[in-house]
């Protein structure tokens, strides 16, 4: 394994499993966001659109008995779009933290805040492989976003140097940013799902 593919490996167990200890390491050597975003971000997020529509095309969804599929050009587009739009947003949310930080005690550091937020999502990263089984993803996203948000929680001091007083408010804060980019991502998908045709629905008994 190449170096630095070892390093990311190595800072993604230690995000699952210890994520206190682990910020202490990014702290003392942050990762260049170019080699973050190009060898840590876009890899993860490309497993978990490939196997978002792996998962799609194989079980399809099912929504009170109801089985729905999309068409294959849909869910191509909306995968390729939701990628885009999933780098974007972790580039916009990094901003966000590196521009607000000062108004909560804390510094401006756009490395810092692009490692916040990169290696602070590592859980929602890998509970993308759960699109495999689309009945297991919104309760493994939902779980592994909770945690990224323990995750971001416990970093906030150490990589922004955010105060201890204002904590909570920023951590409320770039929580906000966060939901409403991943609501906007969200939103862009589904409409370039929806260029690709209409969706065909069966009833499905148990």
């Amino acid at each position: 394994m190449a170096p630095r593919a070892a390093e990311f490996f190595s800072r993604a167990l230690g995000m699952l499993f210890a994520p206190g200890r682990t910020w202490d390491r990014i702290a003392g050597d942050l990762t260049a966001p170019g080699a973050l975003m190009r060898g840590y971000v876009a890899p993860l997020a490309a497993v978990a659109a490939v196997c978002g529509v792996a998962g799609a095309l194989a079980f399809g969804f099912n929504i009170a008995n109801v089985g729905v599929r999309m068409s294959v050009p849909g869910l191509l587009l909306g995968a390729a779009v939701g990628y885009v739009a999933t780098l974007a947003s972790v580039w916009l949310a990094a901003l966000f933290v590196d521009l607000a930080a000062p108004a909560f005690g804390g510094r401006r550091d756009g490395a810092a805040a692009m490692n916040l937020i990169a290696y602070g999502a590592t859980a929602s990263w890998v509970a993308g492989v759960a699109g495999i089984y689309p009945s297991l993803s919104i309760p493994v996203g939902i779980l592994a976003g909770l945690y990224s948000g323990y995750a971001i929680w416990l970093g906030l001091p150490k990589l922004m140097r955010v105060a201890d007083d204002q904590r909570l408010t920023a951590f409320a804060a770039v929580l906000i940013a966060i939901l409403l980019l991943a609501a906007g991502r969200a939103t862009l998908a589904s409409m370039a799902a929806e260029l690709g045709g209409p969706l065909s629905a069966s009833y499905a008994p148990r």
